[in-house]
């Protein structure tokens, strides 16, 4: 019989928070502020939501006669809500290595997708796939997201351009969202849950007129509009997503003043996507965070995993907005848990470690000052009071 408590997690060396006050994003000064516990602890009900945070000597003496399911002494160890991706495509047939030659050679983006590669390679395999092989690498995808911290995660469809695998992709989305331990209670049984609308507004894809039509009808169904803009050219798809009341746009490369200062009045939010393969094979320029930042836009961070960027990692993101977009740490982590849960519409149950949140936590030492090598610093991955990733080679570096 189940105790009336999951999960204590004791002595952390810091717990944090990120904010305190139900805040459902950060901007400017509240970024770079983060709500931190020194000597915290968390109490995880058997729901899987917080209980409590705060300091040691406070828990222990309010849960004192508690009795709890497991109890991990974090001593020495920092804790943080789980991060958010807010931005993949991890439903997918085909990969792509062999374009790597193509964009050595200089081949742009759109020299890629008119030669019939890109994402016309994409769709062609995620068609021809059954959906058992989708689901199988699907899972394998998602569980490396969750050891590099990963415990809420946006996941796109789209490589089918057709009703019928377009179905098959979300239906897959959905049996992966049910089979993953830990995540089943997630889900309404027998349910296809679809949170948002999405297009690419670009020259050559949807222009803008288009991409207005879609994210209009998707927003008439119910569906928040978080979209891909202003990425190879300024589309204004930033005026046109603050105008439709857009939740959150991604990319945006190449957004202009005017679609900055639209989004800060908006509130609507910016995925910014740091990715290695285009940025520099495509010389494409950094996404503004800065201006971003500065306006007061609400800046979340994605890592865009798809056949083109393979990149499971959120710490990884999170170290290279840092070095090539001029973010601070605090920046970062906000930007990938309480921002990026905003961008998702999960603000309200992910991104911060508070009362009646999810008890989506990370145990570690560093996090974002150290370049890759995540499976030698998080110690513990724990969802909704389940550790689902024990990591016993966790080194001190």
């Amino acid at each position: 019989m189940s105790r009336p408590y999951r999960l204590l997690v004791k002595n952390a060396k810091q717990l944090v928070l990120i904010c305190k006050n139900s805040e459902k994003y950060l901007t400017k000064d509240g970024m770079q502020n983060l709500c931190v516990i020194e000597n915290g602890s968390v109490v995880i009900g058997s729901d899987g939501l917080i209980k409590a945070v705060g300091p040691a000597e406070t828990i222990r003496a309010q849960y004192a006669e508690a009795l709890f399911d497991k109890v991990i002494d974090a001593a020495g160890m920092c804790v943080l809500p789980g991060l958010v991706d807010a931005h993949t495509h991890p439903v997918w047939a085909g990969d792509r290595v062999h374009e790597f030659a193509m964009k050595l050679a200089g081949a742009t983006y759109m020299d890629v997708h008119r030669a019939g590669g890109g994402i016309h390679f994409t769709v062609e395999h995620t068609r021809a796939a059954p959906a058992s092989d989708l689901l199988a690498t699907l899972r394998s995808r998602l569980v490396r997201m969750q050891r590099a911290g990963t415990t809420l995660v946006e996941c796109k469809s789209g490589y089918g351009l057709e009703l019928q695998t377009e179905l098959k992709m979300l239906e897959v989305i959905e049996e992966a969202r049910r089979s993953l331990p830990r995540l089943k209670e997630r889900m309404s049984a027998g349910t296809l849950r679809v949170d948002n609308i999405d297009v690419f507004c670009e020259q050559g894809v949807f222009d803008l007129s288009s991409s207005r039509s879609i994210l209009q009808a998707g927003k008439q169904m119910g569906l928040n509009i978080n979209f891909h803009g202003d990425e190879l050219h300024p589309m204004n798809s930033a005026q046109m997503g603050a105008e439709l009341g857009a939740l959150a746009i991604s990319h945006l490369e190449e957004v202009t003043d005017a679609g900055i200062a639209a989004m800060a009045k908006a509130k609507t939010a910016a995925v910014l996507l740091f990715r290695v393969i285009h940025l520099l094979m495509f010389r494409l320029p950094q996404p503004r965070a800065r201006d971003m930042l500065d306006a007061g836009v609400i800046v979340a961070l994605g890592s865009d995993f798809n056949p083109n960027a393979y990149c499971c990692s959120m710490p990884i993101v999170m170290h290279l907005a840092c070095i090539n977009m001029r973010m601070s740490m605090p920046e970062a982590l906000a930007a990938a848990t309480i921002n990026a849960a905003y961008a998702l519409g999960r603000s309200h149950t992910h991104g911060s470690l508070e009362v009646n949140k999810h008890g989506d936590l990370l145990l570690l030492n560093h996090l974002i000052y150290q370049l890759g090598g995540h499976q030698e610093l998080i110690r513990y991955v724990i969802i909704k009071g389940d550790v689902v990733y024990d990591n016993n080679k966790i080194l001190d570096l």
